[in-house]
């Protein structure tokens, strides 16, 4: 029996997120039907932080999930509002997915909420899921997939491989 829910845990500004969307893309060009979300940072030279928008897969749309808090700003700059318009998305695109993958297990996520129920809902349809988990969330994480999550590593081949092999498809 496989364990059905890997992360990836990459260090480094939006790593994670390079590491999900080349998965994404690779799976996408084998013809797996893919749910949830990738997601980009675009860097501002006028910002300290960066936009962030996460596209739903497969083929969007795509959301700004994050908040213009001005230069100096030091805070959360997540649009739950936004965010939650993306797991309604994402989520209205679960049936027939063979795969979920989720940009981010992130401050929504660690409270109960976000893309929580989606994950669960995946995980009991035994599809598998893969996440982007940060070191500050690894705890609540952790805690959510019971101790039975798998860290996937960051080579996009390899996570594809452990993706295949779930779905019982030969990898190439």
């Amino acid at each position: 029996m496989f364990t059905q829910i890997g992360f990836v845990s990459e260090t480094g500004r939006g790593a994670s997120d390079v590491v999900l969307a080349d998965v994404a893309a690779l799976l996408g060009a084998r013809g797996v039907r893919l749910a949830g979300t990738v997601q980009s940072n675009t860097e501002r030279p006028d910002r300290a932080h960066c936009d962030m928008d996460v596209r739903v897969l497969p083929d969007g749309p795509s959301f700004r999930i994050s908040q213009d808090l001005g230069s100096q700003s030091r805070g959360c700059r997540l649009d739950p509002g936004a965010l939650e318009q993306a797991v309604v998305a994402a989520t209205a695109r679960l049936d027939g997915a063979e795969v979920l993958i989720v940009n981010k297990f992130g401050k929504l996520e660690t409270e109960g909420r976000g893309f929580c129920g989606l994950i669960a809902e995946a995980l009991a349809r035994d599809i598998p899921v893969v996440v982007g988990v940060n070191g500050l969330n690894r705890p609540a994480f952790e805690t959510f997939a019971d101790n039975m999550a798998e860290a996937l590593g960051s080579d996009p081949q390899q996570i594809v491989g452990w993706i295949l092999a779930r779905l019982g498809k030969a990898a190439a």
